[in-house]
């Protein structure tokens, strides 16, 4: 199994990179926060997991190890397959997935894209032992440039379908206060709630 990846950033899509590994570029999925977070010519280390099917080899990537466990860990739910399992960590952080599963809330797996009340519930039924409790991020988030932020959010919410109107909305609903940080991948997935609820 491909465990991570190290390299330089050569291409970076809304949901997908293509990171230069020994000369090699390798595409991986990711969600829109992730993709947001690299930069075209950086340096970048995912944390991977390689889904293997007959027809095709597919890597997804994640900024740390704690995402691909979670990715992994919710795969083994029926039903569940690996683009269900980004499109969780597109909507929620590891911990509010875990924090979702061991509350048994089902509104806010519900809010996942493809998760209906069955889904949710199996999801609780089965994973609630497995996950464990959620525990808090250690590391502070970097704060981009306010236009950055909303630049990145509304592409990425175009990108996964909605308007410009209604990503341009949400973006301006979800503003974080003067001083506050903008943590971009927050507030992406505050954004996604948004919308899931108009």
């Amino acid at each position: 199994m491909i465990a991570s990846l190290s390299g330089e950033v050569a291409t970076v899509g809304l949901d997908h990179a293509v990171v230069l590994v020994g000369g090699v570029g390798i595409l991986v999925h990711v969600t829109p926060a992730t993709a947001a977070g690299l930069r075209h010519g950086s340096p970048a280390t995912l944390a991977t997991s390689l889904v293997v099917r007959e027809d095709s080899l597919t890597l997804y990537g994640f900024p740390d190890a704690d995402g691909r466990t979670v990715f992994e860990t919710v795969q083994t739910v029926s039903g569940v397959g690996p683009r269900l399992a980004l499109a969780m960590l597109a909507v929620h952080s590891p911990d509010a997935i875990r924090a979702a599963i061991s509350g048994g809330d089902l509104t806010a797996l519900m809010k996942v894209p493809g998760i209906g009340k069955k889904g949710a519930e199996r999801l609780v039924l089965e994973l609630r032992d497995k996950m464990g409790m959620p525990f808090s991020q250690a590391d502070a988030p970097v704060t981009p440039a306010a236009s950055v932020w909303e630049s990145q959010v509304r592409d990425a919410l175009v990108g996964l379908g909605w308007s410009a109107k209604q990503a341009e909305d949400a973006v301006t609903a979800v503003s974080p206060a003067p001083g506050e940080v903008a943590d971009v991948s927050a507030l992406l997935r505050a954004a996604l709630q948004k919308l899931a609820r108009t």
